[in-house]
């Protein structure tokens, strides 16, 4: 090969360089539409929201030339520093935001709270991203932190507490972007009320809510134009301004500004840092949505276009405002030249609803993580793009989205307001970021404390002013981020502490290993034809419920195989790494144990496929424990011992499949079911077309050299999957022992069983086929 293209080697450099710049000038392109709307529209409220305080008593040339100072050098210290230079480095194989941070620091010390994390694991392709953690030995700081189980559960509770803050972001910025994109209405119209103001921003929201379901990939190719225009637009109007109004605007880039503005204005400067934030909020898309892009792509697209033009539109806003020092209320609006004054409100509300839709996407994905860590109830989750993975809707999410925003809008009606709501919400978003970054520094760069430090005291003490800024104005709508958070916090601690209890349960009761073994391998009852599935949150072990059907039936299926579908913290993980089998008991059992692994961005889609999936991986597992030393050594060796991390690439030389996309019930596959089973499954699956199956045949390829013992096993398998396939659940209860306290009670009894009967089932969420299930109630005592 290396020969072959050795003519070509001095141009294939070159080659590549230029198809990778190519990609990433496309993926820039793409991101405007994804990225930045929400950063972009900043400039329709940033002015109005900073003098709409006690900054009125202020309002001079000086003062207005201070302010840009100030938002120049915000701009320029966070958004461009501090992000695109440093934390966009810190991506969790190709995905950001704060989950991405704890994800990569619980890789790279044993920071993490999720219950059934097994060494295996650690093998995960995805899981060694990033430099080696064996090369330097463990930290001072490290071993304290994993010494510390309260330490990890505050960790914790602080990235769950910047996704809460996320949520609020996703509540919050269709709020203020559409409200102030129609308020240049008022401009050209004023008998335009506000109350009717109100309607035309509640229809537009009502709207955008409604059409989520459709995915934002359906006019993903209308959002980069848009913004595109639009900051072109802003970029021409701010230049006209300072041309036309004031040019010396260009000198308040000197600090020396913001030092004379502090001078001048004292405390009430200091408040007025609330609606100066404004200016950065959306600044966190640039990293929460880095996994549908790359950085490079995500820098390029903001040193070449959003900086420049952002910054050239606050200055010529501000040469505006120093020269008309009474127009603030409106001051976007009022800066547009008549003549194109139409054409620059049309593209801003199209810009503001592009925004919102980036940061409604977002929500849906920091939901999806949560639960990924057991930290919020099952949802529906919806994939909606063939392209774009993790492209997601969650109607439930939605419609709380939806009628939250409403409410917000309805009730305060005033874009200030609402700005010191999302400026509190966003401020502590990047307070968070900064603090998981400082971490990622020491304990995956690998850096010294020394270089961590600085960082973050840095960027704390710039950020710390803003943040107490926002939080003296919790009184006048800044209390509406903390209340959301607060909710969506409890909603989050009473899941993961009702999860945890329920698995330590399950944990401390398994059934023992020498009780099964002394019940042989017809475990005291009839082995039938087929395979049952049982569903268990153990990835070691054999459930407390399994006991129940041993004692309580009178026959049970040839095959059992737990399986035990779980998170791991990495974003994705390969389908030839999915799934890892191991036996459960010795050959004659027929017991496996199949653990499925998910990443946190990882969707469980429906593709009918998973039975065939997991009887090739058993086929598999199987063989290699034969062929290879290591499985075979013993036979004791394989009671619920080692597993494998099985690839079916290479099976079909054992297992011959065919198969097709089922139109009907197969009855070859189902002959040894009665008719009236057979009757019902064709009347659920004619009702549900949906979740038809895909029907294959497993047959044995004639191998002279097959152990006859692998063989059997093999025949086993493949008439029991002919027989049928149940899957078996636990139909839980979770109550608080008479000794808890009332503290507990109240948790697990109420807000606990609450969340599981009102969100979704697990036999729903893990597509379980319902005419297939067989459901065993359990009653836990935590």
């Amino acid at each position: 090969m290396e020969q072959g293209s050795g003519f070509s080697t001095s141009s294939n450099p070159s080659q590549l360089s230029r198809a990778c710049l190519t990609r990433n000038l496309i993926l820039a392109y793409q991101s405007f539409g994804v990225v930045y709307g929400d950063l972009s529209t900043s400039p329709l409220y940033v002015y109005s929201s900073t003098f709409a305080g006690k900054l009125q008593k202020h309002r001079t040339e000086e003062v207005v030339f201070g302010a840009f100072s100030l938002i120049f050098w915000t701009f320029t210290l966070i958004p461009l520093l501090k992000y695109v230079f440093i934390v966009l480095s810190a991506d969790d194989n190709g995905e950001g935001g704060t989950f991405a941070l704890y994800s990569l620091l619980c890789r790279h010390a044993k920071l993490s709270l999720l219950p059934n994390q097994q060494a295996a694991d650690e093998e995960l392709s995805a899981y060694r991203y990033g430099p080696s953690s064996h090369a330097v030995a463990p930290s001072q700081l490290k071993r304290f932190l994993e010494r510390h189980k309260t330490l990890r559960t505050i960790l914790l509770l602080v990235v769950l507490f910047g996704a809460c803050m996320v949520i609020g972001d996703g509540v919050l910025t269709p709020a203020i972007s559409v409200l102030s994109s129609v308020s240049g209405l008022q401009v050209t119209e004023a008998k335009l009320t506000n109350g009717t103001l109100l309607l035309i921003a509640c229809a537009i929201l009502v709207g955008l809510f409604a059409l989520q379901h459709c995915g934002t990939h359906k006019v993903a190719f209308m959002f980069a134009p848009i913004v595109i225009i639009w900051l072109l637009s802003i970029f021409s109007i701010g230049l006209y301004n300072i041309i036309h109004w004031n040019p010396s605007i260009i000198r308040a880039i000197s600090p020396h500004y913001v030092i004379k503005f502090f001078r001048v204005t004292g405390k009430d400067g200091w408040l007025s840092l609330g609606g100066i934030l404004l200016a950065i909020t959306g600044t966190e898309a640039m990293f929460a949505d880095l996994g549908h892009f790359t950085a490079l792509s995500i820098r390029i697209a903001f040193a070449f276009l959003i900086y420049p033009c952002l910054v050239v539109q606050y200055m010529g806003q501000a040469a505006f405002l120093s020269k008309n020092l009474n127009l603030f209320p409106n001051s976007f609006y009022d800066s547009i030249p008549d003549p194109v004054f139409w054409p620059v409100f049309v593209i801003a509300t199209l810009a503001a609803i592009v925004g919102s839709q980036a940061v409604i996407t977002a929500t849906f994905s920091i939901v999806k993580q949560c639960h990924a860590l057991g930290c919020f109830p099952r949802v529906k989750v919806v994939h909606t793009s063939k392209h774009i993975y993790g492209q997601i809707y969650i109607p439930e999410i939605n419609w709380i989205l939806m009628v939250l925003t409403l409410s917000i809008t309805i009730g305060f009606r005033d874009t200030t307001l609402i700005g010191n709501a999302y400026g509190l919400a966003c401020m502590t978003v990047m307070f968070v970021t900064t603090f998981l970054m400082a971490l990622v520094i020491v304990f995956v760069w690998q850096k010294s404390i020394l270089l961590a430090a600085p960082f973050l005291i840095f960027f704390w003490s710039v950020e710390g002013a803003y943040l107490t800024a926002a939080f003296i104005k919790v009184p006048q709508g800044g209390w509406v981020p903390l209340v959301l958070s607060a909710f969506f916090m409890i909603v989050m601690f009473v899941w993961h502490y009702g999860t945890r209890k329920k698995y330590n349960f399950d944990l401390h009761n398994k059934v023992s290993l020498k009780w099964l073994l002394g019940l042989g391998p017809s475990l005291g009852i009839v082995r039938v034809p087929g395979i049952g599935l049982i569903y268990s949150e153990l990835a070691t072990g054999v459930p407390a419920i399994f006991s129940h059907f041993v004692t309580n039936l009178p026959a049970f299926h040839k095959v059992l195989v737990f399986v035990c579908v779980k998170s791991v913290p990495v974003p994705y993980v390969s389908p030839e790494e999915r799934f890892l089998i191991g036996r459960v008991c010795p050959r004659p059992y027929r017991m496996y144990r199949c653990i499925v692994r998910y990443g946190y961005k990882d969707i469980q889609k429906d593709d009918g496929d998973f039975e065939n999936q997991l009887i090739l991986n058993i086929a598999e597992f199987i063989q290699m424990e034969a062929e290879e030393p290591q499985f075979s050594s013993s036979e004791s060796s394989s009671v619920d011992g080692r597993m494998a991390v099985i690839s079916t690439r290479n099976i079909q030389s054992s297992i011959i499949v065919s198969g097709h996309e089922e139109t009907g019930t197969s009855n070859s596959i189902y002959s040894s079911k009665s008719a009236t089973l057979q009757s019902l499954r064709s009347v659920y699956e004619d009702e549900n077309p949906q979740l038809r199956r895909r029907q294959v045949r497993f047959q044995l390829s004639p191998i002279p050299s097959m152990d006859p013992r692998v063989k059997e096993e093999l025949i086993d398998l493949i008439q029991a999957k002919e027989a049928g396939v149940a899957y078996i659940m636990g139909h839980s209860y979770v109550k608080a022992r008479r000794s808890s306290s009332y503290l507990k009670k109240l948790v697990i009894d109420i807000g606990y069983s609450f969340l599981r009967k009102n969100c979704r089932g697990p036999s729903v969420a893990l597509n379980i086929p319902h005419i297939s299930l067989i459901e065993v109630g359990m009653i836990y005592y935590v």
